[in-house]
This record gives structure tokens, C-alpha cells and sequence, in this order.
């Protein structure tokens, strides 16, 4: 068979015409890879200018005029020295494996991260938004944070022990945290006991042997509401907070010298924050106010005196109260034809209709009030006795719960200087079951009336001086004349010399 003269296409894998029409074939340049860009340039067949040529992709130059197969190029010795990268690059730090994602991986993740971040704050309730974020900022609390204080010292020289905040909710324990957290030099890692577990106590501690270990850092561990931790989980942070490992800061609404684990408190320093005054609300209202960025500064919003009086009276020294209520009255209230939003006191009063009481059922709140309900009783003052009651009721106690307590101060009491009284309270307590809540709540003051205005005995104690004597002195026998007689009375002597009492007149 005749061979034609010249390339054969079907070796070059593709026709010359074709090639010139769709450029050169990438393929081809797989092994220009990692060569010098220096050494590249467009063919004579690449109908394409030199500048609209993606980058690495252009032809060699050496490619042959008439079409024809080019040699293989040289390769290059040489190999390309990568790029100098600073010494704060993560693979030059020794124990630090670099991010396999690159530095525009990175950045990218970075990005989003702060975005979504931003998205959240945004999002976040005017209470999170404007929680304060150094000393200076922070609001109220001036008996452990004013000028010179201890508390206060220990922050600024960032010399902290293991703590503990105790307060009603809105005193600002965690913000106090949070301030901490931004001022400290420390490693700060936060739980909330609600969610958290012995697990995250442990990874937690892991986390600050590695630190204290590879930077010689301490670490801060706080851990919100402290007092849901159960015993187990308190006593697996015990060792840690005792060796100095993790420094303890907690918050707790709770008493921790009774919610606590004893040994937690003998190693942490106590500090009650105490209820907001009217001044220090009313400065927080002014601060949200005027914030452009995390309150309603940028916004016209006008907050009538007679409104703002309602808002820090009702709010009752909770500052999250206070600017929930705000929030909910700026939010809802349409602007008027001058474009200012305004808040009156009618505005105020639906934004919070019901005053915030310190009260829990199975908290100090509980037992402090039930406390002052029957020393109120048994002091005879009918009108304080009136208001404990109003205000258990009134944060939602049981009205059994207090019926009971009357019927045991009706003997415990009065006793025997009116034992009617006890019928009374009793025949309230029956009549309450009868007829149920609300109506009964006038049984519930009845009762409450007749412990408090009755006169008192408590001539039945003297039971309980008696079970004090039997614990403590070794037992006697019975004296033989107060046996039973019936049985040994002439072999013992049982019974005799017993002289019975309704034989002789006058006997009482």
C-alpha cells in the first residue's frame, strides 16, 4: 500500500484543521506541569492571542511548524522553590499540623463564620445584645464591683480564685462572667450545667492540662447555673478546681451553701449580687436607647417618663425584665406621622403586665417566705401574716401547702389557749377543697386570720423537751406503783401504794 507523504492525522489524534479550530489539546500539556512559565508560549497553530490563553494551558513553543509529533521537552532539574512563608505559618510552628483547607479555604470558612456570628447578634434579643462587655460598661453590683473593691481588683490585675455568683435572675451573673471572659488573659471555656455532663467536664479539663502544658496559660472553666450539676458531676470537677487546674466561676440563682457541694464552696469565694435599684435600670434603659448598633439609637424612639417609671417599678430589679419589656414596646408600636416611635405608659403596662417575683418552690425564695408567713402568725400581726400570704399566692404557691402549715401552727401556737382554733382552720381547709381556687382564697385569709388573732400556747412543747430527755438519759424501769397491777401485783408488788385520783375529793 501507497503511504501518503507527510503526518499522518490519525497519529496526531487529531486533523490539523480541527486542531487549529478548538486550540491545542490540554491533554498534551500534562507534562508542562510545574514548568516554568518562561518556557510556555502559544503555537503557530493556536489561532488565540498569547493573552486570552488561560494560565499554564498555552502550547510549548517548540511544537513543530508543519503539525508534525514535538519531542518531548527537557525536563527542568531545577526544581521550582516554593514561595517563603512567614514564620507564623502554622506548619513552621513545631506540635501544629497545617490546615488542609489552605489559607483561601481558611479565609472562606472565616468569612462565613463571621457572618453567620454577625446574623446571630443581630437576631439575638436586646437583653444578649446589650450585655455589657468590659467593667466600665457594666451596671449596678457596686458593693463587690464599685472603685477598690476586691472582686473588682481581682479582674483588673487578672488574678482570680475560684468564685461563685449568687443572686435572683437578671442580676447580671453571667454578664459578669462574660466581662471576665474578655478581660482575662486566661484560657476561658464556659458550660451550662443544664446541658453539660460529666463528658464536658472532662474535655474541658483535658483542654486546660494541654494549654497550661504547651503555653503555660491557666484556664477559667465557668459554669452557668451550677447548682443543676448533680453530685456525681460536681464531685468529677472537684479535684481539678482543688489542684488548680481549672479555675472554678459559677452562677447560680440557688444558695450554694445548700445546692453546692460543700467542699466546691469551701474552695470558692461567695459573692451576692443583689437586685438592681430604680437608677441603675433606668440607666440601662438609657444605655439600650441610645446604642446605635446594639440598641435603638439609629432609630427614633421617644420613652415617655411616666412609661419608663412603670417599666423599672414592675421590673422589680430584673434588668433582662426590663429590656425584654423595652424591646416588645419598641417592636410593636408603629411610628407615628413624625416617624418616631412612642412609648407611653398604656404601651408600657401590656409590655409587662405582671410585676417579676423572686419566688421558687423548692428555693431559698420558697422557704424565706414561708418563714416570714408563720413568725407572722405566731407574733399576732394579722396584716403581715395577710401580706406573706398575698405574696406566696400570688408567685403561685400551693394554697394546700398552706393550709397545712395552718393547721400545724393551730396546735403548735395557740394550743390550748383557744382550741377552737384548730377546728376553725380545719373547717376552712374543707371548705377550700369544696370549693377550689380562686374562691377559695377566702378561706385561705380566714384561716390565716384565726392562727394570727387567736391568743397563743405553746404549752405542747413541753412533748418535745420530754422526746429530748428520753434520747438522751438511759432508760428506767416504771416505778412498781405505776405497773400494771392486774397481773403480778401480789407476786411483785405491782400497783401498790397507787392511789387512785377520783377516790378523794378535790383531787385536781
Amino acid at each position: 500500500m501507497e503511504r501518503r507523504a507527510g503526518p499522518d492525522p490519525r497519529r496526531q489524534g487529531r486533523h490539523p484543521a480541527r486542531r487549529a479550530r478548538l486550540g491545542p489539546r490540554r491533554g498534551r500539556q500534562r507534562h508542562l506541569r510545574g514548568v516554568p512559565g518562561r518556557l510556555r508560549g502559544p503555537g503557530p497553530q493556536d489561532p488565540r492571542p498569547r493573552a486570552a490563553q488561560p494560565p499554564g494551558r498555552g502550547p510549548h513553543r517548540h511544537r513543530p511548524a508543519d503539525g508534525g509529533h514535538r519531542s518531548r521537552p527537557r525536563r527542568c532539574h531545577q526544581p521550582q522553590q516554593p514561595r517563603h512563608r512567614p514564620r507564623s505559618h502554622p506548619a513552621l510552628r513545631p506540635g501544629v499540623r497545617a490546615d488542609p483547607r489552605g489559607a483561601e479555604g481558611r479565609h472562606l470558612s472565616d468569612l462565613f463564620d463571621w457572618r453567620r456570628q454577625q446574623a446571630t447578634e443581630r437576631e439575638a434579643p436586646l437583653a444578649a445584645r446589650m450585655r455589657p462587655r468590659t467593667l466600665d460598661e457594666y451596671v449596678g453590683q457596686d458593693a463587690i464591683l464599685g472603685p477598690g473593691r476586691l472582686l473588682r481588683r481581682a479582674i483588673q490585675a487578672d488574678q482570680l480564685g475560684s468564685l461563685i455568683f449568687y443572686g435572683p435572675p437578671g442580676t447580671g451573673k453571667t454578664t459578669l462572667a462574660r466581662v471576665i471572659a474578655n478581660s482575662t488573659r486566661a484560657e476561658f471555656i464556659a458550660i451550662n450545667a443544664v446541658l453539660g455532663g460529666v463528658k464536658d467536664i472532662r474535655e474541658a479539663v483535658d483542654r486546660a492540662q494541654r494549654i497550661r502544658g504547651e503555653q503555660g496559660r491557666r484556664t477559667i472553666l465557668f459554669v452557668d447555673e451550677v447548682h443543676r450539676f448533680n453530685k456525681a458531676q460536681q464531685d468529677a470537677l472537684l479535684p481539678w478546681v482543688e489542684n488548680g487546674t481549672v479555675i472554678l466561676v459559677g452562677a447560680t440563682t440557688e444558695n450554694p451553701y445548700f445546692e453546692v457541694n460543700k467542699a466546691l464552696v469551701s474552695r470558692s469565694r461567695i459573692f451576692r449580687l443583689e437586685p438592681l435599684g430604680e437608677a441603675d435600670l433606668r440607666r440601662i434603659a438609657e444605655q439600650a436607647l441610645a446604642d446605635p448598633h446594639r440598641g435603638f439609637g439609629d432609630r427614633p424612639v421617644a420613652l415617655l417618663p411616666e412609661a419608663i417609671d412603670h417599666l423599672v417599678d414592675v421590673a422589680n430589679g430584673d434588668a433582662r425584665a426590663l429590656l425584654n419589656a423595652l424591646e416588645l414596646a419598641v417592636e410593636t408600636t408603629p411610628p407615628g406621622e413624625d416617624g418616631r416611635v412612642v412609648v407611653d405608659l398604656g404601651v408600657a403596662e401590656e409590655s409587662i403586665q405582671r410585676r417579676a417575683v423572686f419566688y421558687d418552690k423548692e428555693g431559698d425564695a420558697h422557704f424565706d417566705a414561708i418563714s416570714a408567713f408563720i413568725k407572722s402568725c405566731r407574733g399576732g400581726d394579722p396584716d403581715a401574716a395577710l401580706y406573706w400570704l398575698a405574696r406566696m399566692v400570688h408567685a403561685g404557691e400551693d394554697p394546700r401547702f398552706l393550709l397545712r402549715r395552718l393547721i400545724i401552727l393551730a396546735s403548735e401556737d395557740v394550743g390550748l389557749a383557744d382550741p377552737d382554733a384548730l377546728v376553725r382552720v380545719e373547717a376552712c381547709a374543707a371548705a377550700f377543697d369544696r370549693v377550689g381556687m380562686p374562691e377559695g382564697r377566702y378561706h385561705l385569709a380566714q384561716a390565716t386570720l384565726v392562727v394570727a388573732t387567736a391568743a397563743k400556747s405553746n404549752s405542747i412543747m413541753g412533748f418535745f423537751s420530754a422526746l429530748a430527755a428520753v434520747e438522751r438519759e438511759r432508760t428506767e424501769d416504771v416505778p412498781d406503783h405505776l405497773k400494771d397491777g392486774n397481773r403480778d401485783a401480789e407476786g411483785f408488788g405491782h400497783g401498790v401504794g397507787y392511789l387512785y385520783p377520783h377516790a378523794y375529793r378535790d383531787h385536781w
